[in-house]
């Protein structure tokens, strides 16, 4: 429809309710009737002409190879025939995909008044990081500018407003707001790099923007919602909370430009907060979604095993969660103190059960092929096998799920024990650095202390050895996590890293042991990804090659 083809009045008001809800991959109709439900209070409470909702909310984002099932066109057509029969009292825009000319799209629908008004096919498809829309979809070429109250708005959808074109040509085709949906997964410094965008955007085309995100986990990905408005001036006008479902509405008032009434800005939560926030919603939504019950970890009186454990309680309840402590003969008496203190503090079920008797009956049956050889890794790492044997003893018993404690530093250099403490359903703080682990103790015990302070100030070991350090065979934390960022983040060679003023021999062996470990990864549990780069969908390196990391 062309918006030149109306006259807007001045002072024309459009209230815009922005849906920032969690919904579920896969569940077609229990996505349509989340919306409905949503459109129909948002209409009814906060007088919303239009309702926004995110990208792909029918199918949930992402949905992957759900799309190239048989079945799916009609089981959008169903879901989208019954809000069009709802009529509801406002207005709505959905994500959707759909299917024109024999090519699937990543559309934007607005339904009103009992039909479909208007139907925008996303033109910039991401295929990086995590992204990989170029299997799925066709990409559209033309802008979708509809007048709803008189007042030309435009659709887009997600990367549309990161690539120039889209937003311009709306702009040019008459829009003085622009609606972007999107399904925008959460890294540590993302909504920063958004609001600059979006500024941008808004002040070089004249021109409001709505920006809905979704909000939830969904694997490894954490949506953090952070939807907001800016006006054709560039001014952030509206900001909702991060991790927050909600209907937020938004008044505008035409008057030659479609301007927003500001809202009061939003705390603006530290890094720390929001790290945490977003493990929090991975956990909650892994377990929800999946049908879990309860959870079940081992508790060893660390660092990594404490914030799991905080965590896990803080996104499920203590009713929900099971800590096991199963000490041997190099587990100390402090070790054992502190686990007890912090499942007493968070009030979950605990457990002791020694696994010398278990260790003792295994040495014995490999004496005979063991003789002749010394101690090594392979009697440590058989402790932590025999404790990811009782964990998921428990998990088939009682269907728990088994949250793994490994943080990003280890996952990256091999320090976990293949169906040991890497055995398990979730790792929580798979894209976690050490160092951030420790930021994240401090952050949780500022909001009520639950992790004792000496967890947090003596030195990692994995206790598998008399007097074991982490740091005896690994550079210290905070030179191991910068070497990390730069090799896994960064794709720094070697030769830069060290370039950058790091010692060369710790270079070359953080290198190798990243680069040897792969086979490991492969095999280790998801976990939430709060990083640009974590381990999963972003980083896909071959197990078997050749390459040398030098150069």
């Amino acid at each position: 429809m062309n918006p030149g083809q109306t006259e807007t009045a001045p002072g024309q008001r459009l209230t815009v309710t922005m849906a920032q809800v969690d919904f579920l991959v896969g569940d077609i109709p229990g996505n349509a009737e989340r919306i409905r439900a949503a459109a129909e209070k948002a209409a009814n409470e906060q007088g919303a002409d239009i309702v926004v909702f995110p990208e792909l909310c029918l199918t949930g984002y992402p949905p992957e190879d759900l799309l190239l099932r048989p079945s799916l066109d009609g089981r959008v057509q169903e879901a989208l025939d019954m809000l069009a029969d709802a009529r509801l009292a406002a207005a709505i825009v959905v994500g959707a995909p759909i299917r024109q000319d024999g090519l699937l799209y990543n559309a934007a629908v607005l339904i009103d008044d009992g039909e479909v008004r208007a139907t925008y096919l996303k033109q910039q498809l991401p295929n990086y990081q995590v992204f990989d829309e170029k299997r799925y979809f066709g990409a559209g070429t033309d802008a979708c500018v509809v007048p709803v109250k008189g007042i030309p708005v435009g659709l887009t959808v997600c990367e549309d407003i990161w690539v120039d074109g889209p937003v311009e040509q709306s702009a040019a085709a008459g829009a003085k707001l622009i609606l972007n949906i999107n399904a925008s997964p959460y890294d540590m410094d993302k909504q920063a790099r958004r609001k600059a965008l979006i500024e941008r955007r808004a002040r070089e085309n004249r021109v409001s923007i709505v920006y809905v995100n979704l909000v939830g986990g969904q694997d490894e990905l954490v949506f953090d919602g952070g939807s907001m408005v800016f006006d054709h001036s560039g001014a952030l006008a509206v900001e909702v909370p991060q991790f927050a479902e909600g209907l937020f509405p938004v008044e505008f008032v035409f008057d030659h430009h479609c301007q927003p009434i500001a809202q009061p800005p939003v705390d603006e939560p530290s890094l720390e907060q929001n790290i945490y926030n977003a493990l929090v919603i991975g956990v909650r939504d892994y377990v929800n979604k999946n049908g879990f019950r309860t959870t079940v970890l081992g508790l060893s009186g660390g660092i990594d095993s404490a914030v799991t454990l905080a965590i896990a309680v803080d996104a499920l309840g203590a009713d929900r969660v099971r800590a096991v402590m199963m000490p041997f003969r190099y587990t100390s008496s402090m070790s054992l103190e502190d686990a007890e203190s912090e499942a007493t503090a968070l009030g979950v079920h605990y457990d002791v059960f020694s696994i010398e008797p278990m260790y003792d009956t295994f040495m014995a049956t490999l004496e005979k092929p063991f003789e002749g050889t010394q101690p090594d890794t392979t009697e440590e790492n058989l402790q932590a096998r025999i404790r990811g044997v009782l964990l998921m003893s428990l998990s088939n018993k009682f269907r728990s799920l088994v949250l793994t404690t490994g943080n990003k530093s280890e996952m990256a250099v091999g320090y976990s024990t293949l169906y040991g403490d890497m055995a398990g359903g979730f790792d929580v703080l798979k894209d976690v650095p050490k160092t951030m682990v420790y930021r994240l103790a401090e952050y949780r015990n500022s909001v009520s202390p639950v992790i004792p302070e000496r967890v947090i100030t003596r030195p990692p070991s994995a206790e598998l050895a008399p007097d074991q350090k982490d740091e005896d065979s690994l550079p210290g934390y905070d030179v191991l996590d910068d070497i990390l960022h730069r090799y896994i983040e960064r794709d720094c060679s070697a030769e830069a890293v060290i370039a950058e003023g790091f010692e060369r021999a710790d270079v070359e062996r953080v290198v190798r042991l990243v680069d040897i470990n792969e086979y490991k990864r492969r095999q280790a549990p998801i976990g939430v990804r709060v990083s640009e780069r974590g381990f999963g969908k972003d980083r896909r390196y071959p197990i078997t090659n050749g390459w040398k990391p030098g150069k």
